[in-house]
């Protein structure tokens, strides 16, 4: 079992013809719970921020306004991710082996990028290249 995980959250788009990443925020996570429950609170975080409830009284009426039908639904495909609870064990069994897990969705313009992987995996990572040494 990995203890501690470091997790970041990224925005890409296109700027002047380059594909430029956001940083959303980093946090390395002392277990796999915690390292959880930060994607998802990240990712709760960008959909309620891509797609305010209209209630909500901190908007005025009116200034919110639904996109077509036929643009990639973000804050859904987010919530979702949040609530599945068999997607959220996958994620959890794959980071627990050591394995990087990403999480993206993208829009039009956007792709949101969840990153999480064991600190421990990263370590074991940087020592194999110096343990391979070739002969000759």
């Amino acid at each position: 079992m990995h203890d501690e995980f470091l997790c970041h959250v990224t925005a890409y788009g296109i700027c002047g013809g380059q594909r430029i990443g956001v940083p959303l925020g980093t946090y390395r996570a002392p277990t796999l719970a915690l390292a959880l429950w930060w994607l998802r609170d990240r990712a709760s975080w960008i959909a309620e921020r891509l797609d305010p409830l209209p209630e909500n009284p901190r908007y005025p009426h009116g200034s919110l306004v639904p996109v077509a039908g036929t643009v990639p639904d973000v804050p859904s495909l987010l919530r979702a991710w949040c609530a599945d609870v068999v997607r959220q064990e996958l994620v959890a069994d794959e980071l627990a082996d050591g394995r990087l897990v990403r999480i993206a969705v993208q829009d039009e313009t956007t792709e949101y990028e969840l990153l999480a992987e064991s600190v421990d995996a990263l370590r074991m990572q940087r020592t194999i290249p110096a343990l391979v040494v070739p002969v000759a």
